[in-house]
């Protein structure tokens, strides 16, 4: 179960990714994450009324108000980074953040197996491949390799941190919109900010129509990435951290494979050896 669900969140964060990534070619970055989290807060709101999960409130909602407060940092952190680029290098410096949940595991006294251990290390050089890191080329700017650090340090906290935010299907969904509700009152608040000092919340020449025309994309990233948090706290929850952290971030594969597929993008010699080698790291995980 742990495996079948941390690879459901992969699939998920890399499809979220994915449209994110062509949605911020139309919109400023923290426009798309601000709609697509309010979105996912009006769903979230209406499953946890029709489920009776207000009913899970209690002090263990303080992760996923953590968790809601680290995310939008992260995010624009990694956006910032990525704007700086090259995106080559920053895409899988982002991934390393895997290292939290997994250093949070040992530290709570986790210890898999040999194969476990091999997996961890093989996945993670796989994850890191991936994205295609250019070994040579452009000198990366030394702000954009500390603030992508600090993305993937915010993106495994986040994972750290939602897996603790509940013990039940009820409570998850709580403390998923909580988490939510957190995300939009902090990227709201930064958006405000950004649009008083000059910055604009829509491209030029355009109004509420281009945001209206894409809500079914908007809602798909929003949706995609709250059940990727609630895929990952069920395989958290139900297995090692060790194991779950690190197969729900294969994710970089299947945006490399989404780009691949439908944007007709060619995985460089480097993008597909990580892709098997990230393949190879799940098998010996699932063992």
């Amino acid at each position: 179960m742990t495996a079948l669900f941390a690879l459901a969140t992969s699939l998920l964060w890399g499809l979220a990714d994915f449209g994110g990534g062509l949605l911020t070619r139309r919109f400023p970055a923290l426009t798309v994450v601000v709609a697509s989290q309010t979105i996912a807060v009006v769903v979230l709101g209406v499953i946890v009324v029709a489920t009776g999960g207000w009913t899970e409130w209690g002090p263990q909602l303080w992760f996923a108000v953590g968790a809601g407060l680290v995310g939008p940092v992260a995010m624009l952190a990694f956006y910032k980074a990525l704007a700086l680029g090259p995106m080559g290098v920053v895409s899988p410096l982002g991934s390393l953040g895997v290292v939290v949940p997994v250093g949070v595991g040992l530290f709570l006294g986790e210890r898999p197996g040999v194969p476990q251990f091999a997996g961890i290390a093989v996945a993670v050089v796989g994850i890191v491949l991936a994205g295609g890191p250019e070994l040579r080329g452009a000198p990366v700017q030394r702000q954009a390799v500390l603030l992508t650090l600090v993305a993937a340090f915010g993106f495994g906290a986040v994972m750290a941190l939602i897996s603790e935010a509940s013990s039940s299907l009820t409570g998850l969904f709580l403390a998923l919109f909580v988490q939510r509700v957190t995300n939009v009152t902090a990227g709201g608040t930064a958006l405000f900010i950004s649009v008083k000092r000059g910055g604009r919340a829509l491209p030029d020449g355009s109004g509420m129509r281009v945001i209206w025309a894409s809500v079914p994309a908007l809602a798909f990233v929003g949706l995609a990435d709250v059940a990727a948090n609630g895929t990952y706290s069920v395989a958290a929850q139900n297995g090692p951290v060790t194991v779950a952290a690190v197969l729900a971030s294969v994710y970089p594969v299947v945006t490399a494979l989404a780009a691949r597929f439908v944007l007709k993008e060619r995985l460089r010699g480097v993008q597909a050896a990580g892709a098997g080698l990230a393949l190879v790291g799940t098998v010996l995980l699932a063992s």
